[in-house]
């Protein structure tokens, strides 16, 4: 069982950044492949095992970024130059045992409970 809990949301003007941290406890998340979803499970980024390697969705690249520190069991979505139509709640997720990496969110498992992100134009 792995437990995730995102943390770092909040209320941003429009061009503003926000740093949202994503915790694991119980079995190790250093494992799995991790992702970050919003809305209704829409894919947003994605980073390998080893953190090797990352996806984006085509309206984040050049803004966001994921990494993670596989010592913390912990996972970073740092988000900058935000718009008005990133505002949702983000989730992160982990994956199934044999995901190295992925976009598609049935390849996720463990899900954390969502932090609320507003841009504010």
């Amino acid at each position: 069982q792995v437990r995730l809990v995102e943390s770092g949301g909040g209320l941003v003007q429009a061009g503003g950044s926000l740093r949202l941290s994503c915790t694991a406890s119980g079995r190790t998340g250093s494992s799995l492949a991790m992702g970050w979803f919003r809305k209704e499970r829409e894919f947003v980024a994605a980073i390998s095992q080893s953190g090797g390697a990352t996806y984006y969705v085509d309206s984040v690249k050049g803004r966001f970024t994921i990494s993670r520190n596989n010592a913390e069991n912990t996972v970073i979505l740092q988000m900058n130059s935000l718009k008005p139509e990133d505002t949702a709640v983000y989730y992160c997720a982990a994956g199934r045992d044999n995901i190295v990496i992925s976009r598609m969110r049935d390849d996720y498992y463990y899900w954390g409970q969502g932090t609320q992100v507003t841009v504010s134009s």
